[in-house]
């Protein structure tokens, strides 16, 4: 694990006093975990809630008592449906939630889902998110013939799907609005309703708010692997993207970072950007991978 950056204390008590106030084991449990704050997960493309009981088990064994949600909407094929469409419906869904926990919430965002939650993060002014976990999700977009790719659009590869996903149509296709053509980057930045805006790539006169409401999480996990076989570049995953020679940049030298556009510098100058490589996870693992649980995760959801 790399940090751009915890350590519990435990104090043991033995007087009697301690015995008289946690006679049962369950009391003591239920002191333990009073300061686990809620986990909200966010699914990804062509997922549903269900796909999530291993990573929710894995929550519950390590930090027991924990509220785990994970948010059942857009769920298989409604997943295709518009970015700006699933965040304000994941963040109608989300916001209760957030404000039943005064002490605040972390959100784990896999594949597809880690966009919706930049989303609601650079949108919604009064979140109270702690740890926002991106778990190989394409952050700095999609470039790759993939069988994600293969089904959605059996007639066309990568290097002709600008000619779909750069268009009025396109842009009502999830996918293509994250779509990033390194070979056709004007059209992308003119055509993309969602990532150019989130990126400020396209000119997006609430960039500023958007980057303050960011900037309100606590810490920054990006999760990825190079054996994912769907996030292409799997740097994407950490921010990193081609060029137009199709060579990756990695994060620290992408314009984002650099020129600090959304606050991801800000995040590493804090201590607060984390990203996580495992190797030999395949993409549709990364939940239910319970190396990637302990390694990635765990210690972020406190």
């Amino acid at each position: 694990m790399q940090s751009f950056h915890s350590a519990s204390r435990r104090r043991k008590n033995s007087s009697g006093a301690a015995g008289l106030l946690c006679p049962l084991l369950g009391a003591c449990l239920w002191a333990a975990v009073v300061g686990y704050k809620p986990v909200i997960i966010v699914h990804g493309l062509f997922d549903s809630a269900g796909d999530f009981k291993n990573l929710q088990r894995f929550i519950n064994e390590s930090h027991p008592g924990t509220n785990v949600t994970v948010i059942d909407l857009f769920d298989r094929s409604a997943s295709l449906q518009p970015m700006w469409k699933q965040v304000e419906g994941f963040k109608a869904a989300i916001y209760p939630i957030m404000q039943n926990a005064a002490g605040g919430v972390h959100f784990i965002c896999y594949s597809q889902g880690g966009l919706v939650c930049r989303g609601i993060l650079s949108t919604l002014s009064d979140h109270n998110v702690h740890s926002f976990i991106s778990l190989s999700s394409p952050q700095a977009g999609q470039y790759g013939d993939t069988d994600y790719l293969r089904y959605l659009f059996p007639q066309f590869v990568k290097s002709n799907l600008y000619h779909v996903c750069y268009t009025a149509i396109g842009q009502r296709i999830s996918i293509c609005n994250y779509w990033n053509d390194p070979h056709h980057r004007d059209l992308y930045v003119d055509s993309s309703d969602y990532l150019a805006l989130l990126n400020s790539e396209r000119r997006n006169p609430n960039s500023t708010e958007w980057k303050k409401n960011f900037l309100k999480i606590k810490k920054l996990v990006l999760i990825g692997g190079p054996d994912d076989g769907v996030i292409t570049p799997w740097q994407s995953s950490q921010f990193g993207f081609y060029d137009d020679n199709e060579t990756v940049v990695e994060i620290q030298n992408q314009d984002l970072y650099l020129k600090d556009v959304f606050g991801l510098k800000t995040l590493a100058a804090r201590g607060d950007l984390i990203l996580c490589s495992v190797p030999g996870v395949q993409h549709v693992w990364w939940h239910s991978n319970e190396t990637v649980f302990h390694t990635c995760l765990e210690k972020w959801l406190v």
